[in-house]
């Protein structure tokens, strides 16, 4: 965590809570949302596992934090994560070869989520959500638990397995 940057937004709350006390009367218990911005910090580091900032330093394409991001290229056997952002799944220009499914896995935790499909590529879903909403291609909703669906009409035709994990947030399917 860069201090300067904590102690600079100290000052900062500091400062509005005197311009509110003084002008408009408002009191601001200054020490009580300090503690609470840090207890949300504490728990948003215990859900990503690791140190984060809100100024996105991410090279990793597979993870968003903060922010809105379109990944478009898609490898077989990745993991994607969509935390406190939005992410777009662009799967139009991804086909499985003629001898493989392509395996991927989308987490989605207090985010949102979309996946962007056409007819031609027959996917099979399995989406698991707690507490958030996941939109299949069916019209279906699921609120919680697992659900599977699947797409295309032959069963000998190579797959994209997608497997989506949505806590807390969404996830949409979306025919393009």
């Amino acid at each position: 965590m860069n201090w300067t940057i904590l102690f600079g937004a100290l000052l900062v709350l500091f400062g509005l809570s005197l311009i509110l006390k003084v002008i408009f009367n408002i009191d601001v218990p200054v020490i009580r949302v300090v503690i609470a911005l840090f207890l949300i910090y504490l728990g948003i580091r215990l859900f990503i596992g690791r140190d984060f900032s809100l100024i996105s330093r991410n090279k990793n394409e597979n993870i968003i934090v903060f922010g809105q991001r379109t990944i478009s290229r898609i490898e077989d056997g990745m993991e994607y994560n969509v935390v406190f952002g939005k992410g777009i799944l662009d799967l139009r220009n991804t086909h499985p070869s003629d001898s493989h499914d392509i395996f991927i896995r989308l987490n989605t935790v207090f985010g949102s989520s979309d996946v962007l499909y056409n007819d031609t590529i027959p996917l099979k879903i399995k989406s698991t959500s707690a507490f958030g909403g996941t939109r299949l291609p069916n019209g279906n909703t699921e609120a919680f638990g697992t659900y599977e669906f699947i797409t295309g009409d032959s069963a000998n035709r190579p797959y994209i397995i997608l497997e989506t994990n949505t806590v807390f947030g969404g996830t949409l399917f979306r025919k393009m």
